[in-house]
């Protein structure tokens, strides 16, 4: 296997295969390729005519079919980077091949489910702690490479799922990659992935399905009905025209911690109906109120003001799992991590960098920094000072 040079790997990646050209994998594609033209591109796919069109967008610079000699080829070439947008009861197939292939480089995902996947690649890569899990938070009612776009991750949230085995270097790649194609990258521990998407994601999604469902059993015979669903109902449920085969298999996937919210669900929605059967206008409002007020709070289109960069040095020991811990911190306190670099002092220790934008805690970023045993300092960065250490 074609071995990377040390600045090759500091440099970005060059040889790129995405497996499974969806919805998702085409759009990274496409947006990968808008930001790094000069990178080669393989795109893996079953479907004959989606490769096809991968070339002629110009999204992918090769095609291959899973079972083809030039996709073995491609990854034993200097391949850098594979990633797996494929559903979750395909993934372990690929795994198997790359690792009898002694794959080397980093391995990421899509998928929105993560203890699965975390599971077979433990057991079946040689190399476990090159796969760093990830998440795109975006999507489309639409499906395949049709409803692909390279703007699809902009301003979306990507959460990267790092821990004590991740070398520091491959969350840093993978941070200035998702960054460079305009998503915001959130860290959280593997273990809490599953339960807070459920919350954010999957549970909605069926309450969007649910509310189609209820519009639907009142609709035989009032087309009225459906002229007013044709609004800011139809806004609302948006979602549930996502693929039923998928997002089946995202619930079975996610079971538990889906079955838990749809069951917290149902007792909040409990509540307003107790306080509407008791006359509680009291209660009815409180909790209308509640709803209306995180609501409100919550932010507005992400627009940093690039005037406003913070560079936070974090002197520390070259240790297992000390980016992950960091960066988890960043993401707690609701710190957006702009652009993050690792300067090697000696063998065992080195200075994190990291530049946030104007958001989050920042005093209580520090505080927690510092109880977790960081030492810490801070200095504005104007955009010109920016550009030029990144």
């Amino acid at each position: 296997m074609a071995q990377q040079t040390e600045n090759n790997r500091s440099a970005g990646f060059n040889k790129v295969a995405v497996i499974g050209f969806g919805l998702i994998g085409a759009s990274f594609a496409a947006a990968l390729r808008e930001a790094r033209p000069e990178a080669q591109l393989l795109a893996v796919d079953t479907d004959v005519a989606t490769r096809s069109e991968a070339v002629s967008r110009g999204w992918a610079t090769a095609t291959a079919a899973p079972d083809a000699p030039e996709f073995r080829a491609f990854i034993e070439d200097g391949c850098d980077l594979v990633v797996l947008a494929t559903p979750v009861s395909v993934v372990e197939g690929y795994l198997r091949d790359l690792a009898a292939w002694d794959y080397r480089g980093i391995i990421t995902d899509t998928a929105s489910t993560k203890s699965r996947i975390i599971g077979m690649a433990a057991e079946t890569l040689p190399y476990p702690h090159n796969y760093v899990p990830g998440h795109p938070m975006a999507g489309s009612e639409k499906n395949g490479i049709k409803g692909a776009r390279a703007d699809l991750f902009k301003g979306a949230y990507w959460i990267l799922c790092p821990d004590a085995d991740t070398p520091a270097e491959h969350f840093a790649r993978l941070h200035e990659l998702v960054t460079s194609i305009g998503a915001r990258v959130i860290s959280l521990p593997r273990e809490q992935h599953d339960a807070a998407v459920a919350v954010v994601s999957h549970v909605p999604h069926f309450m969007a399905s649910s509310l189609v469902q209820l519009a639907v059993r009142h609709a035989k015979g009032q087309d009225a009905l459906m002229r007013l669903a044709a609004g800011g109902f139809k806004d609302s449920t948006r979602i549930a025209a996502g693929s039923p085969e998928l997002w089946c298999g995202i619930a079975f996937d996610n079971k538990d911690a889906l079955d838990a919210g749809l069951r917290e669900m149902q007792g909040i929605i409990g509540q307003f109906a107790d306080a509407l059967e008791a006359n509680d206008r009291a209660t009815l409002t409180q909790l209308l109120a509640e709803s209306a007020d995180a609501r409100r709070a919550l932010p507005a289109a992400w627009v940093p003001c690039t005037e406003r960069l913070l560079e936070v040095r974090i002197p520390m020991e070259d240790r297992p799992g000390v980016v992950a811990e960091v960066t988890t911190i960043t993401s707690k306190v609701g710190c957006n991590i702009q652009s993050i670099e690792i300067d090697h002092v000696t063998e065992d220790s080195a200075v994190l960098s990291l530049v946030l934008t104007d958001e989050g805690d920042i005093g209580k970023l520090s505080m927690n920094l510092i109880n977790a045993g960081f030492s810490v300092s801070f200095s504005p960065l104007s955009p010109k000072e920016h550009a030029h250490v990144s």
